[in-house]
């Protein structure tokens, strides 16, 4: 099955690009992770404070409290689509690395994904 490419592009024929299964759930997972709540209209709660997390103090305080927010955020929004196996995150500087560990419902693979957020060199 295909589905809508994010950020909305066209492929090399002038159409809507499109994306496999797997890339379009790394999508959706970005999509969720870099998305504050309230952003979106019609689903108010939809996303974590990620963003804004790169502003406070940095700390494995902040860090964990991190995980949990992403965990939680994965299992209520994308439960129908993975299995949330691992979420680490690491505070490094004034930047955040959120890594993801999840399996695919549809067809029972593991990733794992890496995102960053924040200032660096």
């Amino acid at each position: 099955m295909s589905n809508v490419a994010f950020p909305y592009a066209l492929d090399g024929g002038g159409r809507t690009a499109l994306a496999d299964d797997a890339t379009h759930v790394r999508q959706l997972i970005e999509q969720l992770l870099f998305t504050a709540p309230g952003e979106r209209v019609n689903r108010p709660s939809f996303g974590t404070a990620l963003q804004q997390l790169v502003f406070a103090p940095n700390s494995p305080e902040v860090a964990a409290a991190t995980q949990f927010l992403v965990q939680g955020a994965l299992q209520q929004f994308l439960g129908d689509l993975i299995v949330v196996q691992q979420v680490s995150v690491e505070a490094v500087d004034a930047s955040l690395t959120v890594t993801i560990t999840y399996k695919l419902r549809q067809s029972d693979q593991t990733q794992t994904e890496t995102f960053s957020t924040g200032g660096g060199p």
